[in-house]
């Protein structure tokens, strides 16, 4: 018998459950079954590879050498399997929080090797679930890494960061702050705030920054559930907000809030479901696409022009985007 990729599949199966009956639950198979099988693949390999006890199994000197070589070739198999139907598949769901803006769903269509982009906003949890359920192949979800290290990874799931985003300050323009070049914790003393509901992604960075500013317990005026309406109160009710910079609109003035630290846009996707090229393309067209939306809120990118250590995942972008600007102001 020749060792096939299924007969690497079981043996991954096995050594990743601890056991011959866990494993036999997961690959929905008798234990007999499967114990046979494992039997034929020793044989075929010259040798044990597990060792056998009332707690379940350990690798065998043989397992110990073989195992890797097996799991290998189980991730070159998903790489290819994952290649070729991104390259055959006919819609690619995009997930996104907050809300999704008509020109990133455009972007991602020329960029990606589909037929169609379809989009999605929805709660960040939402969108991780539907990314794990596959309903999604990949979501760009805010990150509550400021407040606890992020949980969405998992064994089904990969992440990487499209860019580190600070909190700023959002006020009515016009207002006293609205020209300062940044504002300190003294600062926010006498403000009547905008707070966001408890269920809404925002609201734990939210809270951990007031306890950060020993604010804890500021005058709100109301409680909102997204950037957007969040900064119509801050320009019709004089109100001011805590806001992530792209999470502003035009309306109101952005200054930016020492000891913060910064969130993370972060991008995930199932292990199995997208293909390297396809991936490459999705996080470079993401990670191009915010630095061009950047470049519409002029505060924000002449400061991000100023800090470039805080952006270590755009810098090619920044670069790209600097460049484009050269060569409109020369032509």
């Amino acid at each position: 018998m020749n060792v096939e990729l299924r007969h690497a599949r079981i043996v991954m199966a096995i050594d990743c459950a601890g056991s011959i009956s866990k494993a036999a639950v997961e690959l929905n198979l008798p234990q007999s079954s499967l114990t046979a099988q494992l039997h034929r693949i020793e044989k075929a390999i010259g040798g044990e590879l597990f060792v056998r006890s009332r707690s379940g199994v350990l690798p065998t000197s043989r397992g110990e050498r073989l195992l890797p070589l097996l799991a290998d070739l189980v991730h070159q198999a998903d790489l290819v399997i994952a290649e070729a139907s991104a390259y055959s598949s006919e819609v690619f769901r995009f997930g996104n929080a907050e809300w999704t803006p008509p020109s990133l769903r455009t972007v991602l269509q020329e960029a990606l090797p589909v037929g169609e982009v379809r989009s999605e906003t929805l709660a960040p949890a939402a969108a991780v679930a539907a990314v794990r359920g596959g309903a999604l192949n990949a979501a760009l979800v805010p990150s509550m890494a400021l407040v606890a290290p992020a949980d969405v990874l998992e064994p089904a799931l990969a992440k990487t960061v499209i860019v580190r985003e600070p909190v700023w300050l959002a006020v009515p323009r016009g207002h006293p702050l609205a020209e300062r070049t940044g504002v300190g914790v003294a600062d926010l003393a006498g403000l009547t705030w905008v707070r966001y509901a408890r269920d809404h992604w925002f609201h734990p960075i939210e809270k951990h920054l007031f306890a950060k500013f020993d604010h804890a317990d500021p005058e709100v005026l109301h409680y909102v559930d997204g950037h957007h309406e969040a900064m119509n109160w801050v320009r019709d009710a004089g109100a001011a907000a805590l806001t992530t910079p792209t999470g502003a609109t035009k309306e109101v003035a952005l200054v930016p809030l020492s000891g913060t630290a910064s969130t993370e846009m972060l991008l995930v996707w199932r292990t199995d479901s997208l293909a390297r090229g396809t991936l490459r393309s999705l996080v470079g067209t993401v990670r191009r696409y915010y630095c061009e939306y950047a470049r519409t809120i002029p505060r924000y990118w002449s400061w991000i022009a100023q800090h470039p250590e805080s952006f270590a995942e755009l810098r090619p972008y920044l670069a790209e985007a600097a460049g484009t600007a050269e060569t409109a102001e020369t032509a």
